[in-house]
């Protein structure tokens, strides 16, 4: 099965990635993952440090020709910024006059990572709990979704609202997103309409209300959250289980959107809604249609009982507003126990917009284990017969 392991801090000299369990045989170039981390940098409301870093990964191992061979595949990202930073993030023994960092951010790891190994200096949790970090995991679950890719199962997101600013009315939007989820490669095209937004939302109205208010937000030294929605379409019915919690792929998915930074709730579906309806207006009714067996809605997002029914994945996550603020909140300084304002680490105003780019990432590699469970395969050819022949 797909695994995989990133390491490397925020100021260090590189990001490092290793996934194993990817079949033999899948054709994955430099320039495919270098895409979606591009992707990543994009957005409105970033800041200064996404006009240092121009994400460019180089593969170390696992991949010959073109294509993979079935071995771990390694991979590394450089830090640019590293140069600036050599004295402070040396592997060396500690340089007196280094600062060290003793005033955490209210809302950000500083605080909790300081209190649990016993640290005298946050710059040690700074750099880990960065969501520099997830540059890597975008490469590491781009190859993840390769795969699917081959397999028909296309993954894709957008926007739903920063601040204030969200559509007037979801039903339009949610026609609109169904009509054009009704291909399996609909996805793709729900996500190439999005980037074409700063803020990548489907709604020229409310993009332009969005970045009016990171504007605001920005001359007001704030900072601001939003809510993305990451779809998945082309996904046969039975990926996952209901027979162990653990095996239940919807835990799985909401678990996997939660680990990405300043995320801090997850939905399935229409799952906040219904929560206030009546059984009869919450469900997904069945139909004939000719041969098929149809749905008219798809409130429950695509998941009913840990597996996948047929329908398009659909999962919502929460973002809060990023902790690091110009205009700084109350804090301590752990050295000294006195009241101060927290520091300011350079930081973006908002990151919503690559936050949902990061939430197409992460649900790749569980998904693809999910196929590969159900249909196996040492190879991608061999995995793409077992899938026609069980159709």
């Amino acid at each position: 099965m797909i695994r995989y392991l990133t390491a490397g801090e925020s100021h260090g000299q590189a990001l490092v990635g290793i996934v194993e369990g990817i079949p033999a045989g899948l054709s994955i170039a430099p320039e495919y993952i270098n895409h979606q981390l591009k992707r990543r940098q994009m957005g409105y409301g970033r800041g200064g440090r996404m006009k240092i870093e121009s994400d460019e990964v180089e593969i170390l191992s696992g991949i010959r020709f073109g294509k993979t061979i079935g071995s771990p595949i390694a991979m590394l990202i450089r830090n640019k910024d590293w140069t600036n930073w050599k004295r402070q993030m040396s592997v060396l023994p500690r340089v007196e006059d280094v600062e060290k960092i003793t005033i955490p951010r209210p809302g950000h790891a500083d605080f909790a990572g300081y209190a649990k190994y016993g640290l005298d200096d946050i710059r040690n949790v700074i750099e880990r709990a960065s969501a520099r970090e997830t540059a890597m995991r975008v490469a590491c679950c781009t190859i993840a979704r390769k795969l699917l890719e081959e397999c028909g199962i296309f993954i894709g997101s957008h926007v739903l609202s920063i601040g204030t600013a969200g559509p007037a009315k979801r039903s339009a939007l949610d026609r609109r997103i169904a009509k054009l989820t009704e291909a399996s490669c609909g996805a793709y095209k729900i996500t190439e309409e999005a980037d074409l937004s700063e803020v990548r939302m489907l709604e020229p109205r409310v993009s332009a209300k969005a970045i009016a208010e990171i504007k605001r937000a920005q001359k007001n030294g704030d900072t601001l959250g939003g809510i993305f929605e990451v779809l998945v379409t082309g996904v046969p019915i039975g990926l996952g289980s209901y027979a162990q919690y653990d095996r239940k792929l919807d835990g799985q998915l909401c678990q996997a959107l939660a680990s990405i930074h300043a995320v801090k709730g997850v939905e399935i579906g229409d799952a906040f809604t219904i929560a206030s309806r009546v059984g009869s207006r919450a469900h997904d009714e069945m139909r004939m249609k000719g041969t098929d067996i149809v749905r008219t809605t798809n409130r429950a997002g695509g998941l009913e009982g840990g597996v996948t029914n047929g329908q398009p994945i659909v999962l919502r996550a929460a973002m809060k507003p990023i902790s690091t603020l110009a205009k700084p909140l109350r804090s301590i300084d752990l050295a000294t126990r006195k009241e101060v304002r927290s520091r300011y680490e350079r930081s973006d105003v908002c990151a919503v917009p690559a936050c949902s780019v990061i939430g197409e990432a992460v649900v790749a590699p569980l998904l693809a284990n999910a196929f590969l469970e159900k249909f196996g395969g040492d190879s991608v050819d061999e995995l793409r017969r077992h899938r026609e022949s069980a159709k």
